[in-house]
């Protein structure tokens, strides 16, 4: 049996062949089980944007796309110039309700159900437009008076359960309602949304995500589902999940306020997560180098030759060579086994860190300073208040008190990457505020 060629968007979209719910619920599905078939939505989108005269029909079918790429203010005027015909009117009616003008969303509503657009489908996006107009009597009132099939479909369940939900405290009756719809059609957004949004109130965290995933995974983009979404892995510091369903509004809302906003605020708490992460483990391993060798046993001689060459701490002996060492008088072949097997036995090797060893910043000048001011460097860096992005260049050059900072100058500053002329101007301001400069200012 012959092979059925799959069905391309460009074929639907770049051809004269019938446009109208079914192709958009063709189109819708295909993007919402495959999302890597969104920029190539984007892409038809453009072409059919390029072509300088086009016929109402090619009108109808771009403002239908430009209405599921985000695109809405764009998609009202090119439907405004189509056909005049109902599936232009309910998608002019669908992007004034998503930029929230609701007195011309039902304008635009009544207009397409006039124009022959299914009623019911009609006066469910007008129910829902008053309801979100905070007309709650008006959408329950427009929900009572639909009869027959239309009430045993997922969205009308779904647009009375939410109703009942603004309406009134009654969450039992409401999540009855959600799971029909969800029952009937396993998909829907908004059903699984509002699940999801009750779990999520009650605590219920793990559910609360299933839905939430379940309802992001919709197209067009579910931004309510994303932005939840998104705000419960940052509660279980899962910051890389969260940053992903920011930048899945962004790809369709490119200038989505409150999903920027989550953005950043995800990325910066992923950089402190992960400074943190990083920060326990130097802690750690300088905890293990601060160790006094006097705390281990070993021989007279061994003990008296590290006394007299400075070395206190495993830390030291990470700093020196081997061959520094039995360069010391007196100091053998058989201390230097000794030592070695103390070194294994902490994790750590003679001479780890020897290659490490940096020129000593330059000592500061601190008789300027007031004794209130020379207490200030031995304060920690945090006291500063700081910018993430500043924090995060303190912890890479290893800066942990005013002090260390105050012994750096710009150029030792700028040289840290992501650390600019912002981030220096920064610094420089809060060294101010506490009478305090970098080095050479």
């Amino acid at each position: 049996m012959a092979q059925v060629p799959e069905i391309e968007l460009k074929d639907i979209l770049l051809s004269n062949s019938s446009f109208g719910p079914n192709e958009i619920t063709f189109i819708l599905t295909k993007v919402c089980n495959d999302y890597s078939q969104f920029p190539n939505l984007k892409e038809v989108t453009g072409v059919l944007e390029s072509q300088l005269e086009r016929t109402p029909a090619a009108s109808v079918r771009l403002g239908v796309c430009q209405y599921m790429i985000g695109n809405y203010e764009t998609a009202i005027a090119t439907l405004e110039n189509a056909d005049g015909g109902a599936l232009a009117y309910f998608y002019q009616g669908k992007s004034h309700f998503a930029l929230e003008n609701w007195d011309k969303a039902i304008e635009c509503y009544e207009s397409a159900q006039r124009a022959g657009y299914n009623g019911d489908h009609c006066q469910i996006a007008i129910a829902e437009t008053k309801r979100l107009s905070k007309d709650l009597t008006g959408a329950m009132t427009i929900l009572d008076n639909m009869f027959g099939p239309i009430e045993q479909t997922a969205e009308y369940l779904y647009q009375r359960g939410a109703t009942i939900a603004a309406m009134s405290d009654n969450p039992d009756e409401v999540c009855k309602l959600y799971e029909r719809a969800v029952e009937l059609e396993d998909t829907h957004p908004g059903a699984l949304f509002g699940l999801a949004l009750e779990n999520d109130r009650r605590g219920n965290d793990e559910r609360a995500i299933e839905l939430y995933q379940r309802a992001a995974a919709s197209f067009p983009t579910n931004v309510g589902a994303l932005l939840n979404l998104g705000l419960i892995y940052e509660d279980h510091d899962q910051f890389e999940r969260a940053t992903r369903c920011y930048d899945r509004i962004l790809e369709s809302h490119p200038t989505h306020d409150r999903a920027l906003l989550y953005r950043n605020d995800s990325v910066a708490s992923m950089d402190e997560h992960y400074d943190h992460d990083r920060e326990k483990v130097r802690q750690q391993i300088a905890g293990v180098m601060s160790i006094p060798i006097a705390q281990f046993e070993l021989s007279v001689r061994s003990r008296n030759c590290l006394q007299k060459m400075g070395i206190l701490t495993l830390g030291d002996l990470c700093k020196v060579s081997e061959m520094e060492l039995l360069n010391s008088k007196n100091f053998g072949e058989t201390s230097l086994v000794e030592i070695r097997e103390m070194m294994t036995n902490k994790g750590l090797m003679i001479g780890q860190l020897a290659h490490q060893k940096d020129e000593a910043d330059e000592p500061i000048d601190t008789s300027q300073y007031s004794p209130e001011e020379q207490m200030l460097l031995d304060r920690p860096i945090s006291d500063l208040n700081l910018s993430v992005r500043a924090r995060k260049c303190m912890t890479r050059l290893g800066l942990a008190t005013i002090g260390e900072l105050v012994r750096k100058s710009q150029d030792d500053l700028l040289e840290c990457k992501n650390f600019g002329v912002t981030s220096l101007t920064e610094v420089r301001e809060k060294l101010v505020q506490v009478n305090l400069s970098l080095r050479g200012e």
